[in-house]
């Protein structure tokens, strides 16, 4: 493809923005894809999996350009000269491009590939922690397997239709699908496309979710009917899967700390037309205490570092500090005492995270049922989900059991 100015000019922006400006990418990336609508479907494509790109080999390519943070225009214009030569562009006769030395590219590239940390671009501290805690060969894979771009995987949302017709509907819009072993619900689009400007989406009829995370809901095992509570809800992805196995019957209740994620899972329960859902606030205590020993089912879909979805947020690489690690385990475990208090005697609770570490899934499990809080509990089964094994996003879930009181 030949490389055009106004797109370049986009990526340099958007680079500054999350290089620089510590922005989101993927933030930046839909606020940069408004800018011009002149632009097609494929110049919009360049410009994000440009962006994307490098965002995910940044170590690599800053190493070869030789340049360090900040990183001023020219700084960036030489980081994409590295990532231009490498995927084999014709580079443009532009200013910003004179003198970009090739060859020395392609040699520092095939010099630095030797080194994993360089290869699969993370940070030092990163690479000494997956090897620590996965062993030297499966970090190896399972970093190289995070690198990969993801899938785009959508959920079919069985309220309102069923996978035959949407995949219909989409084949109609040119956008082709298959169906994917073990999941009943997901389609896997054969191409990349926006997929948010079909009418099946505007018809609240699918879902764009990972396969990995449609597991989750399915493994609380929610029937129509119950109470089920939702305690680290979000947006609402697993909350809106839990409402269509439910069938909209009896309660969800969608919980979270941060009220505006909340009113984004009402926007997306209207256009999915699920109805059984309540959203509350987690103000203080108090909200929680209310719901003790209520509810048949409660998922805790818990924060956590994130690594196992590097695929699809390249740039959580180069915000997460190992401080975060320490306190967010420290969070996990308060909030397996705190939430697991909602669970009714015989009720089942799912403690799931979207990271490959131990520390954060198995071992927080085994801390836990070592309280008191815990012994009222027994593992039933838990999953471990490794994207170098699956294809898909890391992710782990625990089935728990409430034992009934004596």
């Amino acid at each position: 493809m030949r490389l055009h100015r106004n797109l370049v000019y986009a990526v340099i922006d958007g680079l500054d923005k999350i290089f620089n400006e510590k922005e989101y990418a993927d933030k930046v990336v839909e606020k940069l894809l408004k800018r011009d609508k002149r632009w097609g479907a494929r110049d919009r494509a360049f410009i994000a999996e440009t962006i994307y790109e490098i965002v995910r080999w940044k170590r690599l390519y800053t190493v070869i350009a030789a340049v360090n943070p900040p990183y001023n225009r020219d700084n960036l214009w030489r980081v994409f000269a590295v990532w231009a030569v490498l995927r084999g562009h014709r580079l443009p006769d532009w200013k910003q491009l004179e003198g970009t030395p090739v060859r020395r590219i392609k040699g520092k590239f095939d010099e630095l590939s030797q080194t994993r940390k360089y290869r699969e671009s993370i940070p030092d501290w990163l690479d000494e922690l997956g090897v620590q805690e996965l062993g030297e060969e499966l970090w190896e894979k399972e970093i190289h397997a995070l690198n990969e771009q993801a899938n785009v995987i959508l959920r079919v949302n069985t309220l309102k239709t069923d996978k035959k017709t949407l995949k219909k509907s989409l084949a109609e819009e040119h956008i082709h699908t298959q169906e994917l072993k073990g999941l009943p619900d997901a389609l896997v689009l054969e191409e990349r496309a926006n997929v948010f400007k079909t009418e099946a989406f505007k018809n609240g009829w699918f879902e764009v979710q990972d396969a990995s995370s449609q597991l989750v809901a399915p493994f609380l095992q929610p029937e129509p009917g119950m109470r089920v509570i939702d305690t680290c809800a979000g947006a609402g992805g697993k909350t809106l899967h839990l409402a269509s196995l439910m069938e909209n019957k009896g309660q969800i209740v969608a919980m979270d700390i941060y009220g505006n994620k909340l009113h984004e899972l009402k926007r997306r329960s209207r256009r999915n037309g699920a109805h059984n859902i309540e959203t509350r606030v987690i103000e203080n205590s108090k909200t929680i205490k209310k719901l003790h020993g209520k509810a048949d089912r409660v998922l805790i879909d818990a924060p956590c570092s994130g690594l196992g979805v590097l695929r699809r947020n390249p740039d959580a690489k180069w915000k997460l500090q190992p401080e975060f690690l320490q306190q967010i385990r420290q969070t996990q475990q308060e909030i397996l005492q705190d939430y697991s208090k909602m669970v009714k005697d015989d009720g089942l609770l799912v403690y799931a995270t979207c990271s490959i570490l131990p520390s954060e899934n198995h071992e927080q499990v085994k801390t836990f049922l070592n309280t008191d809080q815990g012994k009222q509990f027994e593992l039933v089964k838990d999953k471990k989900i490794l994207a170098s094994q699956s294809g898909f996003d890391g992710f782990y879930m625990a089935l728990l059991k409430k034992k009934p009181t004596k």
